[in-house]
């Protein structure tokens, strides 16, 4: 169907809208209902619910009581149709407001309906609505509105309701249904939803198997996810189907998009609107900062580099590539200010929008180009699920979204010239200007600009624009001595002029004595890094001792920020002081604040806080204990996190002790909030006290922030952390702490799925130490994990032994919840040796210890466990609820690895209980969470279910694709499962 979806033939009631709304509301979009209020109203009888369901659809008009007889009962009415017709009136009347039902010309009608009473006319209005916002180009506007609509549809409609009459509504409403559902994909499509689109598209056509626009938008969907091979699977499954049950051939449109897909043709890879509907608005970013209102002086740097940028439509027309502007100097010069001003100053020029990004070059943990480029792709209107993992290509997707674009890309505080290529847009028409603090003579074709110290005028203009003419006038020497001592850094007079413009009692000689300091004024007329310690040496000269103090301390730590409690740690004050001071660094503009009760150091800055920590503190030892404290509070609060997750796990009582206390939480949502923010704080912490005097705390962190690695979300930060503690306990000769290391890595490695082997080595030697250690609670989770890895490579003898010593081990310890999770994962072990009826009574009683407990997250993977047991055995409906209790949980607790997991299991489920459709749809969804996380392996068994479920449903051309694909993955990894794949392929297709 062309266009948007169309209304149901029907006419809005012609009633005018009463002031106050009527309480009574009634349901045809599901199985015929009223209530009053909250109340259910009892409608009777199937029949007299026809007559409801009759006069409702007629939305006010009168029906006769032939017509009415006639939708009830249809050529063979009962002999007594009118006495009956008559009895359920005068019932429903008794039940609905008086009014409501009245007698007219013999007939009947329903009036005096508030607006929104019924749900019938609210999803009409609904799809207006999303009609006019697409209509508009406003999207996202009609995606939510028709997402409204759909939602109104409860099961089948009219259900239960007897009468030809019901069944001809019925279709038309099951019709326009799928016709707005269509509407909403097609949109889902137009947004860039592709991945997340394909499972729901897959479930639809299973249902539907001859409705071509819905194979039409699977085969795009598949396509701009990147499986052509798939897509093209499509068509033929279409195809081959219509032949057999129809004799025909696809529609002209279905054949043309096959042709398009097989040609590669780059407009299918951007989301295009039918040619009968408006044009979508791209996204158009505008990220620029803002400019500053008294920019001063730079006018030949301003000029040049405008000429620069103007070049950018002279190169769109003739076809040349784009312009490249790299601005050097030392830090605090002016190289930001100067950029953003020119960048705005340039909009007109760039009409498709303005991306920037902070590149933190100049700090110790620079911006990965691969993550800067996931958020310039979400602000050019890229979705999160579109958006590939590497590097590579997501510079290729990258350049492809700004091809035939005017955009102009600000690359703020670069660290070199390899940081900032895969950033650069490469295509005429566009521009990118970039600032650094090294001349990037290395980046082919960038037009080089340096960028020096103010001039003295310039200095003094400035200065007197933040100052004012009048203060500046009366006292000019004494300006210029001002401006002379900032070394005409445009930073250092900002942060002078702004402090006096603060202080109306100083006068500008009070100013210039205080920086007439020699330690100032030596360190001013230092080059490089030492020009900047001496801009922010005036702002922290000015400082109060506590003041100054908090700026010091602060800078200690690596995070990109710090909360308001973990600052309090730091300092050792209470909470209510902290933010006193932090707000008073605020005003100084020494600290920026991030977010409410976050704060954040430029990374200037923090250099600086931390070469007058060295210089200033008194005592080494002060240093050292606020870094411990900032490791004590993240060791009692994540471990506080771990204790209320997983109630009564001896884990928290094997940690080392604290001396300064965490945050408490009263629920575990809560407690996950807080881990997942601080998350990169954390671990940055943590790689940070990688030293022998805190290494067994910083270890013990790890620890208990495991949920941060099982989520797969900070998998990757966590294993090299992880990997530097091992090395610096390696050194140190602790050998607790590095069997802890080990232990932490082998898990990482294998919930990556593709790190069997390493993962198995790093638990063995794990094993080992703790054991001469004496840690047993380390020997108990390193056999453990022994045992799951083992099991996951097929070595069954070993995994059981590994659980069964794990059992005895955690048993001897006293931890139950240790004791739940070996029985469980022993359970898996023996499932896969075929004794399924031991599998589900260890695997049911692990999971009752763990609800004894408490237990709502490992409780989750005790029920995962028990549905597979369960499965296995033939108790489906056992099975589903089972792992249906564990997806829930796992979803609520943030986990996407085991979400995903859940997903694939109830897949496989799905496909033992004969339900290919419903198994298709749950693959591609797992699929879809196991995307980043999980690894290589896990996603090729995805794939293999898929397969097998799109085979059941007579998809048998992309179920061909779904297990090459599987295969490939096994193949590379050496993994057993590869001969369960090559006997599902087709001796044609494996040659």
């Amino acid at each position: 169907m062309d266009g948007g979806p169309r209304v149901p033939e029907q006419r809005r009631p012609g009633s005018a809208v009463v002031a106050e709304p009527v309480a009574l509301r009634f349901g045809v979009l599901g199985p015929v209902r009223a209530w009053r209020g909250e109340e259910t109203l009892n409608t009777g009888s199937p029949q007299q619910r026809a007559l409801l369901a009759a006069l409702l659809l007629r939305e006010g008009r009168t029906a006769t009581a032939a017509e009415l007889i006639d939708a009830l009962w249809g050529t063979e009415p009962p002999s007594q149709a009118l006495a009956a017709l008559r009895t359920y009136a005068s019932r429903l009347r008794k039940v609905l407001d008086p009014g409501v039902l009245v007698s007219e010309s013999g007939g009947y009608a329903v009036r005096s309906l508030g607006e929104g009473a019924l749900d019938l006319a609210v999803a009409q209005e609904l799809a207006a609505e999303a009609e006019k916002a697409r209509g508009a180009g406003d999207l996202c506007h009609a995606r939510e509105v028709l997402k409204q609509a759909l939602g109104l549809w409860d099961g089948e409609p009219l259900a239960g309701v007897p009468g030809p009459y019901a069944d001809a509504q019925r279709v038309r409403l099951d019709e326009w249904r799928l016709q707005l559902l269509e509407s909403r994909l097609d949109m889902d499509l137009e947004q860039g939803c592709h991945a997340e689109t394909v499972s729901e598209l897959t479930a639809l056509t299973a249902e539907h198997p001859l409705r071509e626009r819905l194979r039409e938008l699977l085969m795009l969907a598949l396509y701009r996810s990147g499986r052509q091979a798939e897509a093209l699977a499509v068509y033929a499954d279409t195809r081959r189907l219509l032949a057999e049950e129809l004799g025909v051939d696809p529609r002209p449109g279905l054949r043309e998009l096959q042709q398009r897909i097989l040609q590669a043709d780059p407009a299918l890879a951007e989301p295009s609107a039918p040619v009968t509907e408006p044009t979508v608005v791209p996204v158009r970013p505008a990220q620029l900062p803002a400019s500053v209102p008294d920019f001063t002086g730079r006018s030949t740097s301003v000029s040049e580099l405008s000429e620069v940028l103007a070049s950018a439509s002279e190169a769109a027309a003739e076809g040349r590539v784009m312009a490249v502007s790299a601005l050097a100097g030392i830090g605090g010069v002016g190289k930001t200010t100067l950029a953003v001003h020119v960048a705005h100053r340039a909009r007109p020029a760039f009409p498709d929008g303005q991306l920037y990004v902070d590149l933190q070059g100049a700090g110790s943990r620079a911006a990965e180009p691969e993550t800067v480029l996931g958020s310039f792709l979400r602000a050019l209107g890229t979705a999160d699920s579109a958006i590939p993992d590497s590097l590579e290509e997501r510079a290729a997707l990258y350049r492809s979204v700004l091809d035939g674009r005017r955009v102009l890309v600000l690359l703020d505080n670069a660290k070199d010239a390899a940081q900032v290529r895969p950033l650069l847009p490469g295509t005429a028409g566009c521009a990118a200007l970039v600032t650094s603090r090294v001349r990037m003579v290395d980046l082919a074709g960038a037009h080089l600009v340096d960028l020096d110290v103010m001039s003295p005028d310039e200095a003094l203009a400035l200065f007197t624009k933040i100052v004012g003419e009048e203060r500046v006038a009366a006292e000019r020497e004494a300006a210029l001595d001002v401006v002379a001592a900032c070394g005409f850094l445009p930073l250092a007079i900002r942060i002078a002029a702004s402090r006096l413009a603060a202080r109306r009692t100083w006068t500008v000689s009070v100013l210039a004595a205080k920086l007439a300091d020699e330690r100032r004024r030596l360190d001013e007329l230092q080059a490089g890094d030492l020009a900047v310690k001496a801009t922010f040496e005036l702002g922290y000269g000015q400082l109060e001792p506590a003041q100054a103090r908090a700026f010091r301390l602060l800078g200690l730590a690596d995070g990109p920020d710090m909360s308001l409690a973990a600052a309090a740690a730091v300092l050792d004050l209470p909470p209510e002081e902290t933010e006193d001071l932090l707000e008073s660094l605020v005003d100084t503009s020494l600290l920026e604040s991030a977010a409410p009760g976050r704060y954040r150091f430029h990374d200037l800055v923090r250099l600086y806080a931390r070469a007058c920590a060295e210089r200033d503190e008194q005592a080494a030892g002060e240093r050292v204990a606020a870094m411990s404290r900032l490791l004590d509070f993240y060791l009692a609060t994540a471990a506080g996190v771990y204790a209320i997750e997983r109630p009564g796990d001896r884990l928290v009582d094997h940690l080392e002790r604290t001396e300064y206390p965490g945050l408490t939480f009263s629920d575990r949502h809560t407690a996950q909030d807080w881990l997942y923010a601080e998350a990169v704080s954390l671990l940055a912490c943590v790689r940070q006290s990688a030293q022998p005097t805190t290494l067994r705390r910083a270890v013990d962190v790890l620890w208990a922030a495991w949920d941060l690695a099982e989520s797969g979300t900070n998998s990757r930060e966590y294993e090299a952390v992880a990997a530097r503690l091992r090395d610096v306990a390696k050194k140190a000769g602790d050998r607790r702490s590095e069997a802890r290391a080990f232990m932490a890595l082998a898990c990482v490695h294998h919930i990556s799925g593709t790190r069997f082997d390493e993962a198995g080595q790093e638990a063995e030697r794990a094993i080992e130490l703790a054991e001469s250690a004496g840690d047993p609670l380390t020997s108990c989770w390193s056999s453990n994990a022994s045992g799951a890895i083992a099991m996951y490579q097929s070595r069954y003898e070993d995994s059981e032994r590994h659980f069964t010593r794990a059992l005895e081990n955690f048993r001897a310890v006293g931890d139950r919840p240790g004791e739940a999770s070996a029985l469980c994962n022993l359970s898996r072990t023996h499932l896969a040796t075929g004794r399924t009826e031991s599998a589900v009574a260890l695997a049911q009683q692990g999971t009752e210890m763990y609800d004894a407990m408490g237990h709502a997250l490992k409780g989750a993977n005790g029920r995962y466990a028990l549905g597979l047991a369960l499965t296995r055995s033939g108790r489906l409906a056992e099975a589903t609820e089972c792992l249906q209790q564990a997806l829930q949980v796992f979803q609520d607790s943030r986990q996407r690895l085991w979400e995903g997991m859940t997903v694939f299991r109830l897949a496989e489920l799905d496909l033992t209980a004969g339900r290919p459709a419903q198994a298709a749809a749950n693959a591609e969804m797992a699929l879809t969470l196991l995307r980043g996380v999980g690894g290589d392996w896990r996603h090729g068994n995805a794939l293999t279910v898929l397969g097998r479920a799109l085979n059941g449903i007579g998809h048998l051309d992309r179920a061909q694709v779904c297990w090459r694909e599987a295969l490939e993955i096994f193949e590379s990894l050496k993994a057993p499962e590869a001969d369960e794949v090559r006997g599902l392929l087709t001796p044609a297709s494996v040659a």
